[in-house]
């Protein structure tokens, strides 16, 4: 019986049921688009993120006291404490190893520069610079099994640019800052002598460097030679580290001393930053861990205000769609009157009346939450293709999610023409009033 009066309404009325279905779809289709897009949103946008540079700054817990002025370290390149290499394969060991992107060691060493072929008169000071060591791309063991980690500052900061190529880390060669060159005359393919010391050593220059930072000024070079020109062998003075995190809410930012074990647990098995800082810390004896607060809170805001954007707009997209069926609806009670008060003189009780209508919604619910789907990955894929340049993935688990708040819509959408319906006399609708 439901059946046939469902299929005998579809038959009598298809424009208001496609009227319906088409606002069904199109708010799911945005919903469907805007869930796909939300749900790889945050790893898509967090890797991209890691264009701007590393998010954390590991330093010896016991160095001498900073001097900071506008982010420059001003502390003499002599001071201070150094902390261990072979303690980096560590970093891939802590819990959320996947999402460590990269480090890069970092080593200072003040040095008199000499280039191959320039003569120096004789009482003329060589021109001094800093000479920094660090790895372009280097592979770290990792304990336990890990296998090996490739990692330098072709992740960490990938911003930076080389007028001719970076150096092998294996290799004597060098870049040079693009201000130090200029001012020097050096150029690439040129071979510098270094002197720190009594300590000297040769490089090739492969490239001239370009930061808009200190490193202008200086000359980089593989890890090992500024650690043979300073004395420091195996060891290095900072870290930069990149690890893709999850925004920052107010439940990662409560005292630890507060959580408890259970909260602790949540707190420490998601991939807040502060968490993984936490986390190499517990790794990496005597170091202090602290995120980069600029990046991390650009990160952060960023990500939060994309994710409430995203909502709005599903918002939007599914109240539209419920106005749109509670007009259809509503017009719908006023057509059948007649054929509603009948079934009640024959003894329908409201709620079976009510059933028979809202059987009826939901299944415009099932077919235009259908169609939405399919028209929003559509959506998402074209969405992907042109914000991030990568459709994202198919997730199954929306067709359900997205016919279940089809059906809310609808139901939704719904309650004042089945608040109509219920109240509806049948003898004046049958008398003709």
């Amino acid at each position: 019986m439901f059946l046939r009066i469902v299929k005998d309404s579809f038959a009598r009325r298809p424009r208001r049921k496609l009227l319906a279905a088409a606002a069904l779809a199109l708010g799911t289709a945005v919903a469907t688009a805007t869930l796909s897009i939300t749900l790889d949103s945050g790893d898509r946008m967090a890797r991209e993120f890691r264009s701007l540079g590393a998010n954390l700054l590991v330093r010896p817990q016991a160095d001498t006291l900073p001097l900071e002025i506008g982010g420059v370290d001003y502390r003499p390149v002599e001071s201070g404490a150094y902390l261990p290499v072979a303690d980096l394969g560590r970093l891939r060991t802590i819990f959320w190893r996947n999402n460590i992107i990269g480090f890069a060691p970092f080593l200072e060493a003040p040095v008199a520069l000499r280039s191959e072929g320039s003569a120096s008169a004789a009482g003329v000071e060589q021109p001094r610079a800093l000479l920094i060591g660090t790895w372009y791309r280097h592979e770290v063991t990792v304990p336990d099994g890990g296998g090996v980690f490739l990692t330098g500052v072709a992740s960490t900061h990938p911003w930076w640019r080389v007028a001719g190529r970076w150096f092998d880390d294996a290799a004597q060669e060098c870049v040079v800052g693009a201000a130090l060159a200029q001012r020097t005359g050096i150029s690439a393919g040129r071979v510098l002598e270094m002197d720190a010391g009594g300590r000297t050593t040769r490089l090739t220059v492969t490239g001239i460097l370009s930061t808009g930072g200190q490193e202008d000024e200086a000359v980089l070079a593989p890890l090992a030679q500024a650690q043979q020109l300073s004395n420091r062998s195996g060891q290095y003075r900072r870290l930069f580290v990149s690890a893709l995190t999850k925004p920052e809410d107010v439940f990662s930012r409560r005292e630890r001393a507060l959580m408890t074990p259970a909260e602790y647990d949540l707190w420490y098995c998601s991939p807040y930053i502060s968490s993984i800082t936490q986390q190499i810390g517990e790794r990496l004896s005597g170091v202090d861990v602290r995120p980069i607060r600029q990046i991390a809170e650009a990160e952060g805001q960023i990500l939060t205000h994309l994710g409430a954007l995203m909502w709005l707009v599903t918002l939007a997209a599914l109240l539209a769609a419920a106005i749109a069926v509670a007009a259809t609806a509503g017009t719908t009670v006023l057509e059948r009157a007649c054929e509603i008060g009948l079934m009640k003189a024959l003894g329908a009780r409201r709620s079976m009346v009510g059933a028979f209508f809202l059987g009826e919604q939901w299944l415009l619910a099932l077919v235009g939450g259908a169609v939405g789907y399919g028209a929003g990955l559509a959506l998402a894929h074209f969405a992907g293709q042109r914000v991030f340049g990568v459709s994202p993935e198919i997730h199954l688990i929306l067709l359900p999610v997205v016919l279940a708040v089809a059906a809310m819509v609808t139901t939704l959408g719904s309650l004042l023409a089945l608040r109509r319906i219920t109240r509806l006399d049948p003898a004046p609708v049958l008398r003709g009033e």
